[in-house]
Parts: structure tokens; sequence; C-alpha cells
């Protein structure tokens, strides 16, 4: 029942079927392509733009955001022992190194300095540098932004209220 002339003919049937999906493909693609390559290589400008506000929205917030000063002047150290919990994996506290350095007296510290540490290239040729409050927001905000190169791999604290008041209770910690 099912001979060599029966598996020739199922073989071409699915041969078949492929050849005329890929033709239907190309013709889909050639007639509903929207790509410059389809318009003679010409750059092609949207016909109409709906306002939606965004761009107002985005304005009005960066405007609002408070600088950091004003924030820092008001941080809480009590939310900022809150905030540390992200930083536990891999600082502590105890004056002992884990995955990153320890933390203690790290505000107002020369950077790069805590004795025993392998410190990334980028940090250990800033020694001469102190971490000041102004230094370590903008280092907690976005570190590879911050410092092209450093070993943290921590995306940041987006909200100027988080990074305040860690700094607030990492000034507590000796």
């Amino acid at each position: 029942m099912f001979d060599t002339m029966t598996m020739t003919k199922a073989t071409g049937a699915v041969c078949g079927s492929l050849l005329v999906y890929l033709l239907a493909a190309w013709g889909a693609e050639s007639l509903y392509h929207v790509g410059h390559s389809g318009h003679g290589g010409e750059e092609m400008a949207q016909a109409y733009s709906i306002d939606t506000g965004a761009e107002e929205a985005s304005g009005e917030a960066e405007e609002a955001a408070p600088d950091f000063a004003t924030v820092f002047a008001a941080a809480d150290a009590g939310a900022g022992e809150k905030v540390f919990a992200k930083c536990k994996s891999c600082h502590k506290l105890d004056g002992a190194d884990a995955v990153g350095p320890h933390l203690n007296g790290i505000v107002d510290k020369n950077k790069g300095t805590s004795a025993g540490y392998a410190y990334s290239d980028a940090l250990a040729a800033l020694t001469a540098d102190v971490w000041s409050p102004e230094n370590l927001n903008g280092f907690l905000e976005n570190p590879k932004g911050y410092m092209p190169g450093t070993k943290m791999s921590f995306a940041g604290l987006p909200k100027v209220e988080d990074r305040a008041n860690l700094i607030a209770y990492l000034a507590t910690v000796q």
C-alpha cells in the first residue's frame, strides 16, 4: 500500500506546497513592503502626526524634579537604611569586603582606598578624589554612566529621594 510511487507523490506535494508558499510570500512582500528600497531609495516623511502631549509632560517632569542639594538637606537616614537593603547583597557595613568594598565611612572618603579590595582601573585612578554626597549621588544614579569601566553591575537608583536617603544613612555609619 505504501510503495515508492506513493512516497514520491507525497514528497512532490510537500515540495509543491512549499514553492507555492514561497511564491505567495514573495508576492506579498513586493506588494506591501514599506522600506526605503521599495520607494526608489528616497527618504520617506510621515504624512501627519498626532500630538499626545508626551513631550510636554516629560519637560514638566524634569522641571518639577528638585535638585539633589535640596533633597539631601531633608534626607531621612532611617529611610536610607531601608534603601540599603538593595546594596546588602554586595556591600557590608562591618568593615569586611564582600563582592563590593565595605561602605563604612564612605561619605567624604577618598575613592578606591579600601585596603585589600581590588578596584576597577577606572576607580583606582581616582584615589585623589573624594566620595562627596554629590559624587555618590551621580554614581548611585547610574554607575556605568558616571564611571565607565566600573565593576559595579548595579543599574542604579532612579529616585533622587532614595539616593539622598541612602547617602544620609551611609554618612551615619562609621
